[in-house]
């Protein structure tokens, strides 16, 4: 069984949770265990989170999900996202056992510290990045020069007994 699904979303603090909702009601009605659907749904808030807040290369209003680990001034950035509309975009994979998901922005991308996985502390900022690393198998944050960040995470499934599309 393999379900894909991608958005293309504004970079609102309203786009969070209707990310959110879409990937849990896909879970749900695929059959995940709910533990392994809240975790991803969280790790998922996170990252979608940051492409709202850092994501564009104009400045948008805090949504309140962010972690703001010390990212270059969007204003500074001049002017929006190559296709002009502020987007990022969410794209997940339930296939088999396992489930990916990759969030990108057209923001000035991950500090170099960010992409190398030097983290200097969690004190204030950068807990939405460590976050999903606990919450994930496996975290890969990069940088697409010129476009924009990439986080992408997967986690293997379990699934509920009563699972109508479970892997068998």
């Amino acid at each position: 069984m393999s379900i894909w699904w991608s958005l293309h979303l504004r970079r609102e603090a309203a786009s969070v949770p209707l990310a959110r909702r879409l990937l849990l009601g896909t879970m749900e009605t695929a059959g995940v265990d709910p533990d392994i659907s809240f975790d991803l749904s969280v790790a998922l808030s996170e990252a979608c989170a940051n492409a709202v807040e850092h994501g564009g290369r104009e400045p948008v209003p805090r949504c309140g999900y962010t972690d703001d680990a010390s990212y270059p001034d969007d204003a500074a950035s001049g002017g929006g996202s190559p296709d002009g509309t502020g987007a990022y975009h969410v794209t997940a994979y339930l296939d088999g056992d396992r489930c990916r998901i990759e969030v990108s922005d057209s923001g000035p991308g991950f500090p170099p510290a960010t992409v190398a996985r030097r983290r200097p502390s969690l004190a204030e900022h950068g807990r939405g990045l460590h976050l999903i690393e606990e919450l994930a198998d496996h975290v890969r944050f990069r940088n697409r020069p010129g476009r924009g960040a990439v986080v992408s995470f997967d986690k293997m499934l379990k699934w509920r007994d009563d699972s109508l599309l479970k892997v068998s």
